[in-house]
């Protein structure tokens, strides 16, 4: 709760005990505790306010809203109503009404600092910027104190941002920025380091260059203290800027002689030489080269410097820096690229790998490093490399399985590396299945004699030898994606669940294993794993999707939910959390930051994950709820969704995915590539597109999910159908569209690599038909629509085409279904199969079934008053004829096969539990397996039977539940 020692107050004494109720959740004992103060003080208004943050807590939001609207018409100047407000109106996700509440205090005390701060900082939470610059300069009026100065100053910059208007930021909002600063300048009153960085800021967005390099050369720039080197990778920024390539060489230079180590500035000194090469420069006779120095112009000179540096660390008795050995390698990359002659290069880049290995080879980024420069060597030069480093790894004497392993860390450290090396050069792909297996042996035994380096390690440690284990690991997914042979993937799964019980930390391991028991089916597992991950803020953006892609379509809808809201709580959570850093970066002078958690928020809200988690969501709670906890009516309301508000920003949609969280060593040619990215962000979005036009649709055919329209048009009518069923067709004829388009997508048949980003539902949805079939039912309200104006005696013809639709819908529904028949898992040849497929067409079944149902119960509330309407005019007429409508006749027959198919659905259902239950995995035979290994083969194999039978009891007991719904279908 909010800080309230400082006012002295009898009433604080009285509030004190709702304060620890409510900091306790205890907020029903708040409630009664406010209630009993308000009999006695019926004016104290922050017990009133008080009351209402417990009512907003325990869920009865409209009571706790009028509650306080009670206390702000009263225009409250108290601090503990104010702040007790506050946090009730942060709560409700309401901050644009702390604003008002602030406004109010501040016209009854002019002259509070507290209460214009306050309305300063309720203006930044709601992105007033204007009202943010005014605030802030009356702010300084009362107090003149220079944060308050800048604070205006600051929000004159973010107009400049967030103006749609280029021009105007250019010609307007900047330029009075600068002037404001010019002012504290001349009158001589910069005082803190923030404030040259805004001035910098300014200049910086203005394009004046040559300003912002006298600001920072000049005594301004001394208060740049915080960052190491803050002036001088300033200086090589705007260097770079004004193309002035001299100062830009001759300044990296001078900071590599200080820091040959500092990465950051060997790119630059490069990037200069080339460019002074280009303009084929060259040094005045008579002058100095530049204000910074002297200048490197030749290819010669640069190489001189680089091996200057690398013959410094060469004579040193401690350990070597990395830096000037890379900017070898770097700089021979770029000769390279520019088609220098070979000749004149500085060396041979094998030589040079060798004697950079040699050197660092016992250090974990020695792989990383050199892996960036493999391209630099020939083809018919890998084994040579290869050997050559081998020759440089002391191991012991062999064993008498033939291998000779190392005798400590440093040395497994250099064969690691090694075995990574060849692993990037393609030489494990290239071995038979022979081999690879004779190479999955020599890893494992590897992996198990290195755990002895890590006997007594931490269990939050990693073992020394895990990359073993994890390279074995990805031999057994090259044979299982090779020769699709099964037993490959349950023994890398045993593999990788021995590995984490020796290194429980290991989020590589747990990774793996969550892509392969979902690619297998088995998602009981993955939420267990994607939780130890313990994903922090912005991973549930990047690598959320690893979970939330398989979280339905496996049939465990409950862990859905669940990983569903993993990501919503960090999303919804991210509009609250960066106002609050936008606020402390105002606080402190922090002002460069402000533009990045502004582009943090415009990311996370823009993010394509947020916007499939956020449909996926909702149409999970129809599927679980609608007709079968609430009618569909109420799941619509209850989620305030409206057919009309598509609220997916489709121009702006970032993939924020991270698809190289994998650890991987393959050659560039099986790695993931810029084709493959645009083609799985092109099938999300397509994907997305579908589902979000599915979720309008369903919200379209009940009368809550409109909003009211404003404008009159020829199509509406009173009721509003006319225009009701002119939104439906609209919104078909985008999802025929949608369907078309991903029909093409899918045609292409991408092949993603194993580790890069998992194909959607898209493919698997088009081929088994679900889509089509659900696209033909929410059709259906169109054809019914305009049977209820013609009327049941007038449209035979329809009649017969309604009729027509719903005889298609369940030959459809049996053809998914039968998609879907077949052993999820089976043994044969005492070898473990899986078919997870079957479980995917399963779970689309269920959902083009529910929508089927949705889309009956609306012409069933159509029907019913055509029936009886006709069934009055009938006995008015003394018409004989008992002959039942055709339509109503079909709608029967409908329901009917329904009925038939959810009963065969869950007998199928019955026997797959039967025969997964049935199967004695114990009696496996595991060849090639130890006895240790074997068991955590064999307890991963347990893993995804028991998913199996949990997904299958979920989908089983949903479609009871839908059967039940069936019984009220009758006309």
């Amino acid at each position: 709760m909010a800080a309230r020692g400082h006012v002295q107050d009898p009433n604080d004494r009285r509030l004190r005990p709702i304060y620890d109720y409510l900091d306790n959740g205890n907020n029903k004992m708040a409630i009664q505790q406010a209630d009993k103060l308000l009999k006695k003080h019926k004016d104290l208004h922050c017990a009133k306010v008080l009351k209402a943050i417990g009512l907003q807590r325990t869920g009865k939001q409209d009571e706790a809203f009028s509650l306080a609207q009670e206390v702000t018409t009263l225009e409250p100047t108290d601090d503990n109503s104010l702040q007790a407000l506050t946090i009730l109106y942060r709560e409700m996700h309401r901050p644009e009404l702390v604003t008002k509440l602030y406004e109010a205090a501040v016209k009854k005390v002019p002259l509070s600092e507290e209460y214009h701060s306050h309305l300063f900082m309720a203006y930044a939470r709601v992105g007033e910027y204007k009202k943010m610059q005014q605030a802030g300069m009356a702010l300084y009026k009362i107090v003149p104190k220079n944060p308050y100065y800048f604070w205006s100053v600051m929000s004159l910059v973010m107009q400049a941002i967030s103006a749609k208007d280029e021009k105007l930021a250019q010609t307007m909002f900047l330029p009075l920025a600068e002037r404001m600063v010019e002012k504290m300048v001349k009158e001589e009153k910069i005082e803190a380091e923030a404030e040259v960085q805004l001035y910098f800021m300014i200049l910086e967005r203005l394009g004046k260059c040559e300003e912002a390099l006298h600001v920072i050369r000049g005594p301004l720039g001394e208060k740049l203290t915080s960052e190491l080197q803050s002036r001088e990778r300033k200086c090589m920024m705007l260097y770079t800027r004004l193309e002035r390539w001299p100062e830009c060489n001759a300044l990296a230079q001078k900071l590599l002689l200080k820091n040959p180590d500092d990465w950051q500035f060997y790119p630059s000194y490069f990037d200069s030489l080339f460019h002074l090469m280009d303009q084929s420069w060259s040094p005045p006779d008579d002058a100095e080269h530049c204000s910074e120095g002297s200048v490197h112009h030749t290819v010669a000179e640069v190489v001189r410097f680089v091996e200057e540096r690398i013959k410094v660390e060469d004579e040193k008795d401690s350990r070597s820096l990395r830096g000037p050995y890379l900017a070898r390698l770097e700089l021979m990359h770029r000769l390279r690229e520019r088609g220098y002659p070979e000749e004149n290069l500085p060396g041979e880049p094998l030589d040079l790998m060798v004697q950079f290995f040699r050197k660092f080879g016992d250090k974990p980024c020695c792989i990383t490093d050199l892996k960036i420069y493999l391209h630099l060597l020939t083809p018919d030069q890998h084994v040579q490399f290869i050997n050559r480093l081998s020759e440089m790894v002391p191991l012991g004497e062999q064993g008498e399985d033939g291998f000779a392993f190392p005798e400590d860390t440093k040395s497994l450290q250099r064969h690691l590396c090694v075995c990574q090396l060849s692993r990037a050069l393609g030489l494990h792909h290239s071995l038979d299945v022979g081999g690879k297996l004779r190479l999955i042996a020599e890893l494992k035994a590897h992996y198990h004699h290195g755990l002895k380096f890590g006997s007594s390690a931490l269990k939050t440690e990693l073992q020394f030898s895990d990359m073993y284990c994890l390279m074995a690991a990805h031999v057994y997914i090259d044979l299982w994606t090779e020769t699709g042979d099964e037993d490959m993937v349950w023994q890398c799964l045993g593999l990788l669940e021995e590995g984490l019980s020796h290194s429980s930390s290991n989020a590589q391991f747990k990774l793996l294993l969550l892509l392969l028991y979902c690619r297998l089916g088995s998602f009981e597992p993955v939420v267990d794993l994607y939780s130890s991950l313990d994903a922090k803020h912005i991973q549930h953006d990047t690598i959320g999707f690893l979970l939330t892609r398989y979280a339905e379509s496996l049939g465990q809808f409950s862990a859905a939910s669940q990983s569903c809201n993993f990501s919503l709580r960090f999303f919804h959570s991210n509009q609250k959390d960066t106002s609050e850093y936008i606020i402390q970066a105002y606080k402190y002078g922090a002002f460069e930051k402000i533009p990045e958690f502004i582009a943090l928020r415009n990311r996370l809200n823009q993010s394509l994950h947020f916007a499939q988690v956020r449909t996926e969501r909702m149409l999970l709670d129809l599927f679980l709820e609608a007709d079968v906890v609430l009618s569909l009516e109420e799941s619509v309301k209850a989620m305030s969704l409206s057919s009309e508000e598509d609220d997916v920003p489709w121009d702006t949609l970032r993939d924020n995915r991270d698809l190289t969280v994998f650890t991987n060593w393959d050659p560039k040619q099986r790695q993931l590539t810029d084709e493959h990215r645009t083609r799985s962000l092109e099938e999300e979005k397509a994907w997305l597109r579908i589902r979000s036009l599915t979720l309008r649709l369903l919200a379209s055919l009940t009368p809550s999910g409109h909003a009211s329209s404003q404008q009159n048009s020829e199509m509406s009518n009173e009721n509003g159908v006319g225009d009701r069923s002119s939104l439906h067709r609209s919104l078909l004829s985008q999802l025929n569209q949608t369907l078309h388009a991903a029909a093409q997508i899918a045609e292409k048949h991408v092949q993603y690599p194993l580790l890069g980003p998992p194909s959607t539902r898209l493919a698997s949805a088009l081929s088994v038909g679900s889509c089509h079939c659900q696209a033909a039912a929410l059709h259906l309200s169109v054809h019914l629509q305009e049977l209820e104006s013609a009327g049941l005696d007038e449209s035979s013809e329809l009649q017969i085409q309604i009729c027509n639709v719903f005889k298609s819908l369940v030959v459809q529904l049996q053809e998914i279904l039968n998609k879907s028949k077949g052993d999820l898992l089976e043994m044969k040849e005492s070898k473990l199969k899986t078919q997870p497929s079957l479980l995917e067409n399963l779970v689309f079944f269920l959902e083009t079934v529910s929508i089927v149902l949705w889309s009956a119960s609306y012409c069933a509330k159509i029907l019913r008053p055509l029936k009886t309407s006709l069934q009055k005019k009938k006995k008015k007429k003394k018409d004989v004829n008992t002959a039942m409508p055709l339509v109503v006749c079909g709608f029967q027959e409908l329901t009917g096969n329904l009925q038939d198919l959810l009963t065969q659905t869950v007998e199928h259902i019955r026997g797959q539990e039967s025969g997964i239950t049935a199967l004695k995995l114990a009696s496996l035979t595991l060849e090639g397996c130890s006895r240790e290994e074997a068991s955590f083969t064999k307890a991963a194999m347990d893993k995804v039977q028991s998913s199996y039978l949990r997904s299958l009891q979920e989908v089983g007991d949903l479609l009871k539940k839908r059967a039940e719904t069936i019984k009220n279908l009758k006309i």
